[in-house]
């Protein structure tokens, strides 16, 4: 396990059987080496530095009925809210007197904030802080919303694909969702400059050490700028209310 855990650091990258092999080991002593190896790499491009974002959430609603997600449509229980033009430039004021210089606008898919709406606020706030990065999470929107908002003053856009093989996804989402559009979502956002995220649940139902890889296999294939990797928690106004919840 050690000379893979040394392959894996020496070459970036390992077969799917030394993946598996990897990451169903319970030996604490490879644990221990991989983490020290993740440290360096760690360390070799980011030295000790801890990076604060300003996430602000700006919306509690959203179009989609994720089956693990507590703001999902069919959630009648949610305390739904949204926020205005005014507050989110309130939030991004009062962030940038903390010292904030990331603001991250994150929501549920919400109708409400089209396109001239989002394009208005990023412009706002480009112009008032050009010294910030601006870094939207708010779903699979159209190539053209991506390009709006690019042009607008947006710099990143977070959108985790949550399970990179399809039969899985599909366990997880709603008949009108399809992983393969939310790949085409990732890949338009590169393509038009943004600096992007992706990533993927730990311990979701149903998944299995294969389906892990697989996300791997396709972050190697998006080369994504940012990866968010969690745990599945589960909320108790979903289907998956009584699953256990993942690890990482």
């Amino acid at each position: 396990m050690t000379e893979l855990v040394e392959k894996l650091y020496s070459t970036s990258d390992l077969s799917d059987s030394e993946l598996k092999q990897l990451i169903e080991t319970d030996d604490a002593d490879t644990a221990e080496i991989l983490r020290k190896r993740a440290d360096e790499v760690r360390r070799r491009y980011y030295g000790t530095k801890v990076f604060l974002r300003g996430l602000i959430e700006i919306s509690s609603y959203c179009k989609n009925d994720c089956l693990y997600c507590g703001i999902r449509r069919s959630n009648k229980d949610a305390d739904r809210y949204r926020l205005d033009r005014e507050q989110i430039m309130q939030c991004a004021e009062a962030g940038y007197e903390l010292g904030f210089r990331t603001f991250v606008m994150q929501g549920g898919e919400d109708s409400y904030f089209t396109d001239d709406v989002m394009c208005g606020i990023i412009s706002e706030l480009r112009e008032k802080y050009p010294d910030c990065a601006i870094t939207l999470s708010l779903g699979e929107r159209s190539s053209e919303s991506y390009r709006r908002m690019k042009e607008a003053g947006a710099d990143r856009y977070l959108l985790r694909h949550e399970a990179a093989d399809s039969e899985l996804y599909r366990s997880l989402h709603p008949a009108e969702m399809s992983l393969e559009h939310r790949k085409k979502c990732l890949f338009e956002l590169k393509g038009l400059g943004y600096q992007v995220g992706a990533g993927f649940m730990v311990g979701a139902p149903n998944q299995t050490t294969e389906n892990l890889i697989s996300d791997l296999r396709f972050l190697q294939e998006l080369q994504p700028h940012m990866i968010g990797i969690g745990p599945f928690v589960p909320h108790h106004c979903t289907p998956f209310a009584d699953e256990k919840g993942g690890t990482l």
